[in-house]
């Protein structure tokens, strides 16, 4: 397609001016939020049977014959009425939950697959795509802001199952609130299924262990099964290191001959990260098709960092490729980060950050 820009009569070009994310401040209404809870594009297609067990953890096998049952299990009359008509308050009461286990959860470390697994499971489920949710923790609570508590009750209520990727623990305020809500939900007869963050302080292995997640939910843990998933970063496996960085020139040339590239420097970036809610980073993203970064350093502050991991978190979703100058991506975090609290999400953003490098290689001829 040719170029806006392109000169009158001329054929088509490419892109001679990139686009820019710091030019970009979306805003996003709430009924986007509701419509968009489904597996994002790079788990889209994924199923039980494209789950690749390493043959060295048995745990990983087991899970996927337990969360088949699981799904098998949810039977289109769980719940009540439809998402759609719930989420203006008719439809007919829900059901109560049945006795035992109405909800998973997916114990293990960053790149064994739970996401993989979640979007399985939420594909696997025999319903309606709108009778069915899948977020992370971050876009739950975002929708209950934007709808209001009383009103996210409604609207998820009439779902037969509720997938909650990246459960975060760390803002003890937000952890009751979702606590609470999915104490309503599992009333209403709605199945969950989560994975979860690691707690500060709970440093470990890299993970949230089971009994940490069941006593942060408070009264819910008896809804709950807990899955072990245990193996290594699957995006480590068998794969070469991360790309060194290209120069700032070889960026820019990539970004002006790559439609639908964006190009930034990467410290502006950050700054305009802390202007635009996280909530709308997806939308930040919308029609981009390639991200090009210069300068890459580490990042400031904290809140910086965490700002960051949740576009990570966006662009890997969205298999948006990464291409950058600077610094490689394991050095963004400080030891200090790394070492801390928070250390699950750097790491995660590292390891996806770097499959998308890898992914840009194409881009600049080097794949």
């Amino acid at each position: 397609m040719s170029s806006p820009l392109a000169p009158s009569g001329g054929g088509p070009i490419t892109d001679p001016a990139p686009l820019s994310l710091c030019a970009r401040e979306p805003r996003v209404p709430a009924d986007r939020l509701v419509a968009e809870m489904v597996p994002p594009p790079r788990f889209d297609s994924v199923r039980f049977s494209t789950y690749i067990p390493d043959p060295n953890q048995p745990s990983q096998t087991e899970a996927v014959g337990v969360l088949e049952g699981f799904a098998a299990g949810l039977d289109s009359g769980a719940a009540g009425g439809s998402g759609k008509r719930r989420l203006f308050g008719f439809g007919k009461a829900p059901k109560k939950a049945p006795a035992g286990p109405r909800g998973v959860y997916l114990d293990g470390g960053y790149g064994v697959g739970k996401t993989h697994l979640l979007a399985s499971l939420w594909h696997a489920t025999p319903a309606e795509p709108a009778l069915k949710a899948f977020g992370t923790f971050v876009e739950l609570t975002n929708l209950v802001g934007a709808l209001g508590f009383q009103q996210t009750v409604q609207t998820l209520s009439g779902h037969r199952l509720l997938c909650i990727d990246e459960f975060e623990l760390d803002d003890p305020g937000d952890t009751v609130l979702v606590s609470t809500l999915l104490g309503k939900l599992v009333d209403a007869g709605v199945a969950l299924a989560a994975t979860s963050n690691t707690l500060p302080g709970k440093l470990g292995e890299g993970r949230f262990a089971a009994a940490d997640f069941l006593r942060e939910i408070q009264g819910l843990s008896a809804h709950f099964r807990a899955l072990r998933i245990d193996g290594e970063d699957y995006r480590h496996r068998g794969l070469p290191e991360a790309p060194p960085p290209y120069s700032d020139a070889q960026v820019t040339d990539v970004a002006h001959a790559t439609e639908g590239a964006s190009l930034d420097a990467f410290s502006p970036l950050l700054e305009h990260l802390a202007r635009v809610h996280p909530s709308r980073y997806g939308a930040l993203t919308d029609g981009i098709k390639a991200v090009c970064l210069t300068g890459v350093r580490p990042v400031p502050d904290q809140s910086t960092a965490l700002r960051l991991v949740v576009l990570a978190d966006r662009l890997y979703d969205r298999e948006v490729p990464v291409l950058a100058s600077g610094l490689p991506f394991d050095q963004l975090f400080s030891d200090e980060m790394l070492n801390g609290g928070y250390r699950k999400k750097y790491f995660r953003a590292i390891s996806r950050l770097t499959a998308l490098a890898r992914d840009a290689g194409r881009l600049a001829g080097t794949r």
